[in-house]
């Protein structure tokens, strides 16, 4: 209940956004019209087509983004034309005759209305399935909030309740706008008595939104011109309800409130104290129990089902597996963490699988790219993984195990009861010692008592020092990122110059022109660039090339200069490097003792994406 009040709140919030100012035109205009039979369709159109939108935009991927943006188009092209009638009524009548027909008339005065004998209420309805689908880009951290949550909960009833929640609330606001602007506007029309004016005046008012419209203008001129932001308060109210800015391991894993994902980020992630609390899921974390002493039961190994593809076997079952030691690991392909656990996964898949054990990757992705299935068979192909992995592209199987972090590993013996778990890096002798048990527990003759001994290069090389790694995982994307250098933060889903500025420790920022997303940043010009002030051995960046798939070229500098023997696998000595596929890139290994540095990395070519910087 808290988070459906947390949604309609944010949605009220809207009316004193910048990204409503262009939706008022069309709102004023139906002033003067029946409640019942005007605005109330208008309102629920909007809400409805939001809700819709937006669950898409959550749980469809690329593609639906790419669907709302025709959308867009198409509503764009019908608020024009809503615009040209209030402009010229002489057209009126010759460009609604076939709207009537459909029942779809957009925009008419009542009596103009009443005289074609048209639908007042299809037209409203209409007119705000069209507003609706304009708004549905606007986006604050609330809404970031929920759309987090829908991405891991897949479709559901609850999820589209919470969106419809979060657009009632913003409705709400119109209609209290309305209520005042109509007044307003009723009293002009009645003491000037230019009522063809004032609707000619509203016809260009509404051009002008659609032109902004067209142009960004809502989500760029707007955000810097408006008087008042929502930002703060929309933060403020997530912040209060659901904090999600935890990622500390737990023994006990709990889904939180809002669905919202966590990866075991940066630090090595070993089992924390036992009277440490971890935030993410409200469970405490304890301490693991040494392998020699006798493993508790946790569970009963959920269901497998749900995987949209098995790669390297035949879908498996858990009653197929049963009479196997079984070990399940949650990984991303893009997950610095994750990289650097999986060379111990695959030693120990290699080593025991002779002896029983079954290991199964399941791939859940954090990103959208990483639903691709051909990004994640070329992963497995340059990471030499040989053992089953499960494409959870809906999180069914995360859902399944309850599961909230990158990587995550679950340990089964032959009844199907999960004996251990880890999560995060580290522990890993005594993560294999746990193996050793639960296969002399299965009768296992002879089962190896030494520990595997990886030689891992490249970004699956261990990290450093946890002492030394004092930069935390940072996403470029609006909806989760922090720490921008300017405290005024991005211009979100609009294409703005940025200007370099000086940036302090674990700060960073955009030089040159940008697009800001909600998961990334698209440079849309030759030598923009991205900058970080950092204090890790290591530096990597998850990239993108242009949306088109053509190679993206860079260079890289670390405190002004190329990095020479500090240059990471995927650099050269002269920082160049090129950005071929959607993945993890390692530019920076820093030689000598670490210290603080500030690296830039600038894209020679335009389109290239930027997801969120890992250290090491």
């Amino acid at each position: 209940m808290i988070l459906f009040i947390l949604a309609y709140l944010g949605g009220v919030l809207t009316i004193v956004s910048p990204c409503i100012l262009p939706v008022l035109p069309f709102v004023f205009a139906r002033a003067g019209q029946p409640f019942l039979r005007s605005t109330l369709p208008m309102l629920i159109g909007m809400a409805a087509t939001f809700a819709a939108v937006a669950t898409l935009a959550a749980l469809g991927g690329g593609w639906a983004v790419e669907a709302n943006e025709y959308g867009r188009y198409a509503a764009l092209v019908l608020l024009a034309i809503f615009g040209v009638i209030l402009l010229f009524p002489s057209l009126s009548d010759h460009l609604t005759r076939p709207l009537v027909s459909l029942g779809a008339r957009l925009s008419q005065s009542a009596d103009r209305s009443s005289r074609s004998g048209g639908s007042t209420i299809a037209a409203s309805l209409l007119l705000g399935v069209a507003t609706g689908l304009l708004w549905a880009p606007c986006a604050g951290p609330v809404l970031g909030l929920i759309l987090t949550g829908a991405a891991l909960q897949g479709a559901s009833v609850g999820t589209t309740l919470l969106l419809l929640a979060y657009a009632l609330g913003a409705a709400t606001s119109l209609a209290l706008a309305l209520l005042i602007g109509g007044r307003v506007y009723q009293a002009m029309k009645r003491s000037l008595g230019v009522g063809e004016w004032l609707r000619r005046g509203v016809g260009v008012a509404v051009l002008l939104a659609v032109v902004a419209i067209a142009m960004g203008l809502d989500t760029g001129l707007l955000t810097q011109a408006s008087l008042a932001s929502t930002a703060s308060l929309e933060q403020g109210l997530v912040d209060r309800f659901h904090p999600l800015n935890q990622d500390k391991p737990s023994s006990v894993v709990m889904k939180s409130e809002g669905g919202a994902m966590m990866s075991a980020t940066n630090t090595m992630m070993m089992s924390a104290k036992p009277d440490a609390v971890a935030g993410a899921g409200g469970a405490m974390a304890m301490t693991a129990k040494p392998a020699a002493e006798q493993l508790p039961v946790e569970g009963h190994v959920p269901s497998l089902d749900g995987a949209v593809q098995w790669l390297n076997s035949e879908p498996l079952t858990a009653a197929g597996l049963k009479g196997k030691v079984v070990l399940v690991d949650f990984w991303t392909y893009s997950c610095i963490n994750c990289l650097r656990a999986i060379p111990y996964v695959e030693a120990w898949a290699q080593k025991y699988k002779d002896q029983g054990l079954v290991v199964i990757g399941v791939h859940a992705p954090e990103f959208a790219f990483e639903k691709n299935v051909d990004n994640v068979k070329k992963a497995i192909g340059d990471l030499g993984i040989t053992y089953p992995v499960a494409i959870d592209n809906n999180y069914a199987i995360w859902r399944a195990f309850d599961n909230e972090y990158w990587p995550a590993h679950y340990f089964i013996d032959a009844q199907g009861q999960v004996r251990h778990h880890h999560f995060g890096e580290g522990d890993y002798d005594q993560s294999e010692r746990v193996i050793q048990q639960l296969l002399a527990e299965a009768g296992k003759a002879h089962v190896s008592s030494d520990i595997v001994n990886v030689k891992a290069t490249g970004a699956e090389a261990a990290a450093s020092d946890e002492a030394d790694v004092q930069s935390p995982e940072t996403y470029v994307g609006y909806l989760r990122s922090q720490n921008f250098v300017d405290d005024a933060g991005t211009v979100n889903d609009a294409a703005h110059d940025y200007v370099a500025a000086t940036p302090k420790l674990n700060e960073w920022g955009l030089s040159g022109n940008w697009t800001v997303g909600g998961q990334e940043a698209t440079s849309n010009g030759a030598d923009a660039s991205l900058y970080y002030h950092f204090h890790a051995r290591d530096l990597h960046l998850v990239l993108g090339p242009a949306a088109d798939g053509k190679p993206i070229r860079f260079q890289i500098t670390v405190d002004g200069k190329p990095p020479g023997d500090s240059h990471g696998v995927d650099t050269d000595a002269n920082g160049n490097g090129v950005v071929t596929g959607q993945r993890l890139y390692q530019l920076v290994r820093t030689s000598g003792v670490v210290a603080d540095h500030t690296f830039e990395i600038k894209f020679l070519d335009p389109g290239a994406q930027a997801y969120a910087f890992t250290f090491g």
